[in-house]
Parts: structure tokens; C-alpha cells; sequence
């Protein structure tokens, strides 16, 4: 485990029941997401796999949605504290502790991948191997939808997140990380911050062919 991801891990398991608190809506007040969200979850059933995984789950809210929504869903956080938040949350649902770029999941076994603001806090360098991890468990025809907070600069702008350092991203910059991980982008939104934080919210869903 890198230094910033024991140093993330760390902070999510100090924050884990005010982080919960914070989410417990599921997304009713941001409808930009629960929409993107809703289309992915309608696009994975469409392929016939029901598979997907709800990478850096936190404290399960979008794994549970995912439930709803007709997928076989699980969850996979970095947090201990997460996962055992998660699991008395949604005792019926799988949850584990793992890292982004070491999916305990078979490879081309999946239909969908939802990286919920997940990716934030990678340093750059690091963020093509956690797409190719993706991608190695996505079957063909997967889908990826990943949600991150978007720059309108040329280059990734380090910030301090309210619990642990993150980036921001360039969409087209990141749209190009996802085009040499192997997955074609075809459909973008973005849209004005739900926060006093001043980025625009990003969503890109893109497909494993």
C-alpha cells in the first residue's frame, strides 16, 4: 500500500459515520448524478450481465441503489471502516476491503463498474493502472461510469478535500486517460458544483468494446 493510500484510508475511517450521515439520501438532492447513475444501471442490464461493482463504496448508499435498480451489486472500499459500515447498513449485500488497483474480481466478469468520485484522491501517475484494473474486469460490452470533480484548466489541480488531499481533472484529459485504458466515451455530463468547492461535477460513461 502507497503512503497516500494508507494516509486515505486513515481518513475515511476517522470520518465514517458523519460520511454515512452526509450521504444517507442516496442522492436525492443531487439529480444530476442519481440520473447518470440511473442510466448506467439501465445500460448493465441491457448487456445481460448483471455483475457490477460499486469501487470505492464507502459507506454502501450507491451499491444499495445499484440493488434497487435490478443490478447484482457489490461494493469494494480501501476503509475498513467502510466496509464494516456498509455491511451492518446492507446485511444483505457483499462488501470487502480492497485497493482500486487490485480488484479481488475475475477477469471480463463484469458488466459494469461504477467509480463514484472514487478516483479523486490518485495521484495522476497512478490513475492509468487503476482504469486498467477496471477494464480487466470488465467483459466486453461493460460499462464504466466514473464521476470526478472537473477543472476547466489544462492540467490536474491538487486541492484540499474536506477529508483527504484530491485532484481535479480536465474532463477531455480524462476522457483520454479512459480512450488508452481501452473504453470509448459516449455520453458526458457537467454540470455547476452542489458544493461551496467551486469545481464542476464531471460524470463519464464509457463502454469496454
Amino acid at each position: 500500500m502507497t503512503e497516500h493510500q494508507g494516509e486515505t484510508r486513515a481518513a475515511y475511517d476517522g470520518v465514517v459515520e458523519l460520511y454515512a450521515s452526509m450521504f444517507a439520501d442516496r442522492l436525492e438532492s443531487r439529480p444530476f448524478a442519481r440520473s447518470m447513475i440511473g442510466t448506467f444501471a439501465e445500460l448493465v442490464r441491457g448487456t445481460g450481465n448483471l455483475r457490477a461493482v460499486d469501487v470505492g463504496c464507502g459507506p454502501g448508499h450507491l451499491t444499495a441503489m445499484l440493488h434497487d435498480l435490478g443490478l447484482d451489486a457489490f461494493g469494494l472500499d480501501l476503509s475498513p471502516g467502510m466496509v464494516d459500515h456498509a455491511r451492518q447498513a446492507h446485511p444483505a449485500l457483499r462488501f470487502d476491503e480492497a485497493r482500486m488497483e487490485a480488484l479481488p474480481v475475475e477477469d471480463d466478469s463484469l458488466g459494469g463498474v461504477l467509480a463514484h468520485y472514487s478516483m479523486i484522491h490518485t495521484p495522476p501517475g497512478e490513475l492509468p493502472a487503476l482504469l486498467a484494473e477496471q477494464v480487466r474486469v470488465l467483459a466486453p460490452g461493460g460499462l464504466l461510469l466514473v464521476s470526478f470533480f472537473a477543472t476547466e484548466g489544462p492540467e490536474p489541480v491538487r486541492f484540499d478535500h474536506k477529508v483527504t488531499p484530491a485532484y481535479s481533472w480536465p474532463v477531455d484529459r480524462f476522457a483520454e486517460l479512459l480512450a488508452g485504458a481501452g473504453l470509448v466515451t459516449f455520453a458526458r455530463l457537467l454540470h455547476d458544483p452542489a458544493s461551496e468547492r467551486g469545481f464542476l461535477d464531471a460524470h463519464l460513461l464509457a463502454r469496454f468494446d
